[in-house]
C-alpha cells in the first residue's frame, strides 16, 4: 500500500503517491537546473507549475483521486523533458521537439495588452485568424447600424471572456503548444521588449536628482489618477448594481407573470402586458423569451458592476459564462425569427365597407352619441384596445373599443354614415375576410344615431390590428348635435371639420367647411360663470315700482320709481339693465 501525500501546484490542491510525488519532485528539480541561466526563471516555473495543475485537473475522475506514476509520465509527456528545452538561443532549441506534439487548440481569451479598451477584439482575431483590425471595423459598423445596441454584445463579450494573464492562457489563445520550451521562450520575449523599452529611454540628459524626483512626482501623479479612478469605479459600480438589479427583479417578475398568465384569472395585470410579438407566440413562451433575452444581459451587467465594487470578486466560471451567452444567442435568434414571422402576419391591410343614408332634412338637427354594453363594461368611458372576453352565451370574443368618428362634409341633401371595418392579414384575401368578419353595430332612430363604442369578433380571427371608423357625412345647413360621450371617440383624421371646433354636447350648424355652435357659452359668460342674478319687479300700486337686483344673493341695485320720476330701470332684449326716461 503506497503512502499518500498532499501538494499544492499551482494554487491547486491534490492527492498523489509518494513514487509519483519523488518522480514529479525530480522533474520539477531538473528543469529548475535546466532554466539555471534564463532570465525570468521564476516566472517560468509559475506557468510551468499551473499548467502542470491543469492537466492533473483533467485527468481527475473524482474528488478522491490519487496522482500516479501513469498520470505524472502523461503530463510529461505533454510538457517534454527539461534537457529537451534547455534552450541557450533560438537556434539549439529547435533542434530537439518532445516525442509527443499536443493538437494546436486555441482557446478564447481577450488580449488586453494589445488591446485598445478591454482586448475583445485582438482575442477573437488570435481565435478566428481574422487580423483584428477587420474585427474591430465589423463591430464599429454594427455599432452604428444597430444605434448602439451591439454594444450590449461588446459588452457581454467583456464580461464573459477571461482576460489572458499567464504564459500559459497567451499561449492557449494563439493555440501553442503549452509546453516548457514554448513557456520560456515567451517569458524571455517579454522580458526582452520590457529590457528593449527601458533601453530605449532617453536617460542621457537627465542628472540623477531629477531623475529621482521625477520618479518621485511621477509615482504620486499616478498614485493619484489611481486613487481618483478607483473612487469613481467604485461609484460607478454601485449605481451599475442597484440600477441593473431594479430592472433584473422587474424583468423577473413580468416573465413569471407572463409565464403563468394562462393560469391567472382575468386582471388588469395581465391585459396591460402588450408585447411586439403578441400576435401567434403565447404570452408563457415571450415570457420565457423575455427572461433570457433581457434578463442575461442584466445579470452580466451586474457582474460587471460588482466587481468593480468589490475587490478579488470570484468568478462565475467559464461553463456558466459561455452557457449563459449561449441562451442569449438562441433567444435573442428565437426572438428575431418569431419577430420576422409576426411582421408577415400584418404585411397587408383589409377594409370591410357599410352605408346608410339617414332621411333627415338639411334643415333638421342630427343627434350623435355612443352607447355600451353594460355586459361587457359599466361605463361608456372604458377605453381598452384588446382583451378576450366571453359573451352572453358562454364564448370566448375578442372585445375591443377602438372605435373612432370621423366627421366629413357632403353635397348631398341627406346625411349618411359609413362604417368602415379594418384589419391585418398575411395576404389581401386574409385580412378582407378578417374584416368581415368584425361584429359591430349601430342604429338610426328617428334623427338620433346611436353607435356602439366597441365591437367583437371570434377569437379563431386573433388580434390582427382590428378597428372600426365611423365616417359620417353632414350636408351643408344641417344642426349637427353631439352628444358630450362623442369627445372620447372623435378623430381629426381624415375629417373636413376642425377637431378641435368646439365642446362636445352643444348643437353646430354646418357652414361650408366650419361648424357654427348655436349654443356655445361666450367667454364673458365663462369668466363669469358661478356668478348668479336675481333681478325682480315689485308693484305695489299703481303708480310705484320697486326694481331689486341681487348678485349672488346680495342686493347690489334698487330703486323705486312713481309719479313724479322722471326716469326708471328697466332690462333690455339682451339682458342689459338700462335706465329710462
Amino acid at each position: 500500500m503506497n503512502k499518500t501525500v498532499n501538494i499544492n501546484i499551482g494554487g491547486l490542491f491534490f492527492h498523489i503517491d509518494e513514487d509519483a510525488y519523488q518522480k514529479l519532485s525530480r522533474y520539477f528539480d531538473a528543469i529548475k537546473r535546466s532554466l539555471s541561466n534564463s532570465s525570468g526563471k521564476d516566472e517560468i516555473m509559475k506557468d510551468i507549475e499551473m499548467r502542470v495543475a491543469e492537466l492533473f485537473t483533467e485527468r481527475q475522475k473524482s474528488d478522491k483521486h490519487v496522482i500516479n506514476n501513469v498520470d505524472v509520465d502523461q503530463v510529461v509527456a505533454v510538457m517534454g523533458q527539461p534537457e529537451d528545452y534547455r534552450i541557450d538561443d533560438d537556434a539549439e532549441a529547435s533542434k530537439n521537439e518532445p516525442f509527443y506534439v499536443p493538437n494546436k487548440t486555441k482557446k478564447l481569451y481577450r488580449d488586453k495588452d494589445r488591446g485598445l479598451i478591454a482586448g475583445v477584439c485582438t482575442g477573437l482575431g488570435h481565435y478566428t485568424g481574422i487580423d483584428s483590425v477587420w474585427i474591430k471595423i465589423i463591430f464599429l459598423i454594427f455599432a452604428l447600424v444597430s444605434f448602439g445596441w451591439f454594444l450590449i454584445v461588446y459588452l457581454i463579450l467583456w464580461i464573459a471572456t477571461p482576460k489572458a494573464i499567464t504564459t500559459s492562457e497567451k499561449l492557449e489563445m494563439t493555440g501553442e503548444p503549452v509546453t516548457i520550451s514554448n513557456i520560456e521562450k515567451k517569458v524571455r520575449e517579454e522580458f526582452e521588449n520590457v529590457s528593449d523599452k527601458i533601453k530605449n529611454a532617453d536617460y542621457d540628459k537627465m542628472g540623477n536628482h531629477i531623475k529621482s524626483g521625477a520618479e518621485s512626482a511621477g509615482t504620486k501623479l499616478g498614485n493619484a489618477f489611481t486613487s481618483v479612478f478607483g473612487a469613481f469605479a467604485k461609484v460607478l459600480g454601485a449605481l451599475i448594481v442597484v440600477f441593473s438589479s431594479i430592472v433584473l427583479l422587474v424583468v423577473s417578475v413580468t416573465s413569471v407573470v407572463m409565464l403563468f398568465s394562462s393560469s391567472m384569472p382575468d386582471n388588469k395585470i395581465v391585459e396591460f402586458i402588450k408585447t411586439p410579438i403578441g400576435l401567434e407566440t403565447p404570452i408563457w413562451a415571450q415570457g420565457i423569451l423575455f427572461f433570457f433575452a433581457a434578463g442575461i444581459p442584466l445579470f452580466f451587467l451586474l457582474i460587471l458592476g460588482l466587481k468593480l465594487l468589490v475587490t478579488n470578486l470570484k468568478s462565475i466560471g467559464s461553463i456558466a459564462k459561455y452557457s449563459l451567452l449561449a441562451l442569449w444567442i438562441i433567444a435573442i435568434g428565437i426572438l428575431i425569427s418569431l419577430g420576422i414571422s409576426e411582421a408577415n402576419q400584418l404585411a397587408y391591410s383589409g377594409k370591410a365597407l357599410e352605408k346608410q343614408s339617414m332621411t333627415v332634412a338639411a334643415t333638421d338637427t342630427l343627434k350623435v352619441r355612443f352607447a355600451y354594453n353594460d355586459f361587457y363594461s359599466k361605463r361608456i368611458e372604458d377605453r381598452s384596445e384588446y382583451r378576450i372576453v366571453q359573451d352572453s352565451l358562454g364564448n370566448e370574443v375578442i372585445h375591443s373599443t377602438n372605435v373612432t368618428i370621423h366627421l366629413k362634409k357632403t353635397d348631398k341633401a341627406f346625411p349618411y354614415v359609413q362604417i368602415e371595418k379594418l384589419a391585418q392579414g398575411k395576404s389581401f384575401a386574409e385580412a378582407n375576410q378578417r374584416a368581415q368578419k368584425i361584429k359591430y353595430n349601430y342604429k338610426i332612430v328617428g334623427n338620433e344615431l346611436i353607435l356602439d363604442n366597441y365591437f367583437t369578433t371570434e377569437t379563431k380571427n386573433k388580434f390582427r390590428g382590428q378597428m372600426v371608423e365611423v365616417y359620417l357625412y353632414l350636408p351643408e345647413g344641417i344642426v349637427y348635435y353631439p352628444n358630450e360621450n362623442v369627445e372620447a371617440y372623435l378623430s381629426g383624421h381624415n375629417a373636413d371639420f376642425d377637431y378641435y371646433y368646439g365642446p362636445e354636447g352643444y348643437k353646430y350648424k354646418v357652414k361650408g367647411t366650419e361648424l357654427d355652435c348655436l349654443n356655445c357659452p361666450n367667454e364673458d359668460s365663462q369668466n363669469n360663470e358661478g356668478e348668479t342674478e336675481d333681478i325682480s319687479v315689485i308693484e305695489e300700486n299703481d303708480s310705484i315700482k320697486t326694481v331689486s337686483v341681487k348678485v349672488n344673493g346680495k342686493e347690489v341695485i334698487q330703486t323705486t320709481t312713481g309719479k313724479g320720476d322722471e326716469g326708471s330701470l328697466t332690462i333690455n332684449k339682451d339682458g342689459i339693465i338700462i335706465k329710462t326716461k
